[in-house]
């Protein structure tokens, strides 16, 4: 019988990536993306503390309100400043956060090199820091950002935007 199934998936070969890196896991990405968050809170909160958003806070949340939009943007570009001049040194040297350096992974553009700090800081992190505090769907692209892991190339959006991917290091 050589009847064509109509329901059968195509035959086309799939390319590889053009390097011989081996992706990073799905694990070892999540534990990076753990110690760097624990880094910057413990750096960030005392600075929001000691810069009465603490205070701020709390006081819009107790007057059932919202804090301003203007007050989380600007907190929001601190924490990102702070993000560049913490993590700024091992991105722009290996291409890892102190998470990945811990891990043995690291950042790499499509053809294995490390991509220079500039297109790191400026479209693999800028864009879902901005996008994640716009109220009620900020937070929704945000969990879809980190969701895209679950393809099989195991790009994330802010990965697919900069056009980069995490891999072991050697």
């Amino acid at each position: 019988m050589n009847e064509q199934n109509p329901y059968r998936g195509p035959d086309a070969a799939v390319a590889e990536f053009s390097s011989g890196d081996e992706l990073a896991g799905r694990g070892a990405r999540l534990g990076a993306a753990i110690i760097d968050g624990i880094i910057m809170l413990v750096v960030v909160l005392p600075v929001m503390y000691m810069g009465g958003y603490m205070q701020a806070a709390t006081a819009a949340a107790q007057a059932g309100q919202q804090m301003p939009i203007g007050t989380t943007l600007m907190w929001a570009a601190i924490g990102f400043v702070i993000f560049a001049v913490i993590q700024g040194f091992p991105l722009n040297a290996t291409g890892q956060t102190w998470g990945k350096k811990a891990l043995k992974i690291k950042i790499v553009d499509l053809a294995g090199d490390k991509p220079p700090l500039g297109r790191l800081l400026g479209l693999r992190y800028l864009p879902i820091q901005v996008v994640s505090n716009v109220p009620l769907i900020g937070p929704v692209l945000a969990i879809v950002d980190v969701l895209l892991i679950f393809r099989n190339d195991r790009r994330c959006g802010h990965d697919l935007i900069a056009g980069t991917r995490v891999v072991h290091v050697d």
